[in-house]
């Protein structure tokens, strides 16, 4: 028996467009990848970083670059409770009547679990029916 250790695979970072908003699903970095994460957010005029997951690196790079970071923290696993919702809603709102061209991107511990479904909430109640929003993340 081999002795290859299975490594971590994490999808690259996603855009999703729909009804000019713009999303950007991404895993978690960390101290020694923010630059690399700072560069893949402004390629795609990201102001703010919503994560969904618990703190693991410094922000004050990212608020240097102008990027704003939110806290909306859910168990993975889970659904996130309506405080949650609303927060990302009134973000969504704010965000797309202050910058139409701008992007949000949203990210948990390796982009799989509860970022794409804070997307899937904002596609649903921008109109598309469940099983497109799905089928557009995953695409």
């Amino acid at each position: 028996m081999s002795n290859m250790r299975v490594k971590d695979i994490r999808p690259a970072p996603a855009e999703i467009e729909f009804k000019s908003m713009k999303f950007l699903i991404t895993d978690r970095p960390n101290d020694q990848t923010i630059h690399t994460f700072i560069q893949e957010l402004k390629k795609h005029n990201v102001k703010e970083v919503v994560r969904v997951c618990e703190p693991t690196y410094k922000i004050e790079e990212l608020k240097s670059e102008g990027i704003d970071v939110i806290d909306l923290v859910f168990d993975d696993g889970t659904f996130p409770p309506n405080e949650v919702v609303d927060d990302w809603f009134e973000l969504l709102k704010n965000r797309f009547r202050e910058t139409p061209d701008g992007c949000v991107a949203v990210h948990c511990v390796a982009g799989l679990g509860r970022a794409p479904v804070l997307v899937a909430l904002a596609l649903i109640e921008l109109g598309l029916k469940y099983e497109d929003a799905v089928a557009l993340i995953r695409e």
